[in-house]
């Protein structure tokens, strides 16, 4: 005579041996849209990109500058912009005028951009002890991502012997300084396209 089991236990050996016999069922997963990021160009400075703003909103940049802003400040600033999907394809990065700008700052920003924007690095021209460092930090950044991701702007080569363009600290930017300084970043982004 056969055994009778629990309605329950025959359901569940039931199920087992479906699963045996038909192998794991794929569950189907919701394809992700991929990200897109809006053409447009968001820059972040400090007090030399902010005495040169006019000139670059005239240009059609979104200009987010204030004095005495730190380099590391830019790292969250970029991630809350990426989170809320309002950072555009082009990112210029204009800081370390107020002190050292670490390599573990550069790659967490362009980490934090993502691979479908460009970071455009800008050189300083800062008569400061940190200057050198500096630059050979976002040279190196630079270096170390490729062109596709990260370019660098070179302020300072390009401002070479022209003091005419800064008022006596060396940083801050006379009117031909301003307008130098949104040429340049203006023609570089030209150069590259949206």
């Amino acid at each position: 005579m056969p055994v009778r089991l629990p309605h329950s236990v025959a359901a569940a050996a039931s199920a087992a041996l479906l699963a045996v016999l038909l192998g794991p069922v794929a569950t189907a997963v919701p394809a992700t849209p991929s990200t897109v990021v809006a053409t447009g160009r968001y820059a972040l400075g400090d007090s030399v990109m902010l005495g040169a703003r006019s000139g670059l909103t005239a240009r059609g940049f979104q200009v987010n500058a204030t004095e005495s802003r730190q380099f590391s400040a830019a790292v969250s600033i970029v991630r809350a912009k990426v989170a809320n999907r309002t950072l555009p394809r082009n990112v210029i990065i204009a800081l370390g005028t107020n002190g050292y700008i670490r390599t573990s700052d550069c790659t967490a920003i362009v980490s934090a951009a993502g691979t479908a924007r460009r970071v455009f690095l800008v050189t300083n021209r800062v008569p400061r002890v940190w200057q050198a460092s500096n630059n050979r930090v976002l040279k190196a950044c630079d270096a170390s991502f490729t062109s596709s991701r990260v370019v660098l702007v070179d302020w300072y080569t390009y401002s070479a012997g022209r003091a005419a363009w800064f008022y006596s600290d060396g940083i801050h930017l006379r009117p031909a300084g301003k307008s130098a300084y949104a040429t340049m970043l203006d023609a570089k982004l030209d150069a590259l396209g949206k």
